[in-house]
C-alpha cells in the first residue's frame, strides 16, 4: 500500500445479522482523485463507504485518515475532512434549507447562492422534491470544502440533466480533492471518473483505470450479464444483455 494515503482501508470486515457484507476490503485512497465506486445489489458499496465516513463500524480491521485510526479521531474533527452525503437523509426537525445550511456554515446566504439555491432558501425540508433535497444536501456537505468528500449515489433522485451536471461537477472537484462516489450508471462512472473500483460480495474485484477495466470480461461475470462494448468516441458505452432468459415468477 502507499504512504501517501489521505484515506485508507485496512482488511475491513462487517457483519450483520450473520451475514458478511465487507470482506477483507483493502484500499488506498489518495489525496486527490475522482473515485467511482460500483457493483451488483448487495455488493457492499454503501457499508463500505459508510465504514469510510466513520459512520458505522467495522467488526474488524481499520480506516486511516491521513495515517490517524479514523476511530481515535473526534466527530468535530472527521466533519472538518470528512463530507458524507447518505443516499437517504431526513433531519430531526423539520428546518427550511437555509437553516440546513446555517448549521454547516456561519453565511447561509453565500453558501446558498454559490450552489444557486436561493429560491429554495426558505424551503422546509418536507416541502423540496427529492431533486432539490440532493442538491441541498450537496451544498451544505461541500459548503465547509471537506478534503474528502464521500456521496452515495448523489444524482439518483435528479432528471438526466441535473444529474449528469452533477457527477460531472463531482468528478471535477476530484481534480483537487478526494471525491469517492457510489454509482450506479455504469456509462457515467467509467466516462467521468478516472478510478473505477469494483465490489462484489463485499470484496474488491477489480480496481483500476475505466479503460482497462471496461474491455475486461471480469465486469461482465460480476455484474451476470454480457456486455456490449459500444464505441461512441471517445468513450465506449455498455449495453448489458442478461446471461439467462428473465422468469418473472
Amino acid at each position: 500500500m502507499s504512504d501517501t494515503a489521505m484515506l485508507r482501508a485496512v482488511d475491513i470486515c462487517v457483519e450483520r445479522q450473520g451475514r458478511r457484507l465487507l470482506d477483507g476490503v483493502c484500499l488506498d485512497l489518495p489525496a486527490q482523485g475522482a473515485v467511482a465506486l460500483v457493483g451488483p445489489n448487495g455488493a457492499g458499496k454503501s457499508t463500505l463507504l459508510q465504514v469510510l465516513a466513520g459512520q458505522m463500524a467495522s467488526n474488524s480491521g481499520m480506516v486511516r485518515l491521513d495515517g490517524a485510526p479514523l476511530s481515535t479521531l473526534s466527530v468535530p474533527v472527521r466533519a472538518r475532512h470528512i463530507g458524507y452525503m447518505p443516499q437517504r437523509f431526513e433531519p430531526h426537525w423539520d428546518v427550511t434549507l437555509q437553516e440546513l445550511m446555517r448549521m454547516r456554515v456561519p453565511d447561509a446566504t453565500q453558501a446558498l447562492a454559490q450552489a444557486r439555491l436561493q429560491p429554495l432558501a426558505a424551503r422546509r425540508w418536507s416541502q423540496l422534491s427529492g431533486g432539490e433535497r440532493a442538491r441541498g444536501l450537496l451544498a451544505a456537505v461541500l459548503a465547509t470544502d471537506p478534503p474528502v468528500l464521500l456521496a452515495d449515489e448523489p444524482g439518483a433522485a435528479l432528471d438526466v440533466r441535473h444529474r449528469l451536471a452533477l457527477v460531472q461537477a463531482l468528478a471535477r472537484r476530484g481534480r483537487e480533492r478526494l471525491v469517492v462516489v457510489v454509482m450506479h450508471d455504469l456509462d457515467l462512472a467509467f466516462e467521468c471518473f478516472e478510478r473505477v473500483i469494483v465490489l462484489h460480495q463485499g470484496r474488491v474485484a477489480m480496481d483500476g483505470a475505466p479503460a482497462a477495466l471496461l474491455q475486461d470480461p471480469q465486469l461482465d461475470q460480476v455484474f451476470g450479464v454480457h456486455f456490449q462494448r459500444i464505441a461512441v468516441p471517445p468513450h465506449t458505452l455498455l449495453r448489458a444483455r442478461s446471461q439467462e432468459p428473465y422468469d418473472a415468477h
